[in-house]
């Protein structure tokens, strides 16, 4: 199979989409750190580039944010290159086995916001390069954690209670507000 990269911008400016035409991972995996990639031959050598500053992986993409210091313009040719050849090569992503299946905990009405997240606000968040996860549902507030292209994007903020705050409230009544633990 020919390995295709091509990129895509998030909303996040710091950081890239470079899509492939092969499922890379079923889940998402979030490398913040150097450090945290100990355990992924891909992440491990895309953080040896010195202008990479995080890394993200869901499906078929990877997102990768670089330092303040290097402009796209010079590196997205560099990371497109090592994507291609790193799928080529089938780079392990992380040594254990995403599972397929969500496993949802808590009461029925935190299973069904964490139902909700992953059919409705998932996808959308995923487009942009991110991952959404779950946290807690306590006294009407639900909190989740922003990944990838959305931690730290100045338009997460609207996102989260334009977009995942209404959607929750309109579906689940007693969801009063949505907050996140990486804003």
């Amino acid at each position: 199979m020919t390995i295709n990269v091509y990129t895509e911008e998030t909303p996040n400016p710091a950081t890239m989409k470079f899509m492939v035409n092969k499922l890379l991972i079923n889940g998402s995996e979030d490398f913040a750190t150097k450090e945290s990639a100990e355990h992924s031959p891909f992440a491990k050598e895309l953080f040896k580039f010195n202008f990479v500053s995080g890394v993200f992986f869901a499906s078929n993409f990877v997102t990768v944010t670089k330092t303040e210091d290097a402009e796209w313009a010079d590196i997205k040719p560099i990371l497109k290159e090592f994507v291609k050849g790193a799928v080529e090569s089938e780079y392990k992503i992380k040594e254990a086995v995403a599972e397929d299946a969500p496993d949802f905990e808590g009461s029925e009405l935190e299973i069904k916001i964490q139902q909700i997240l992953h059919d409705y606000v998932r996808p959308a968040v995923e487009q942009d390069g991110g991952a959404i996860s779950y946290k807690s549902f306590d006294e009407g507030v639900v909190t989740v954690e922003l990944r990838g292209s959305c931690s730290g994007c100045p338009s997460s903020t609207i996102t989260l209670k334009s977009g995942i705050q209404n959607l929750l409230q309109r579906m689940v009544p007693e969801v009063k507000e949505v907050v996140s633990n990486a804003l």
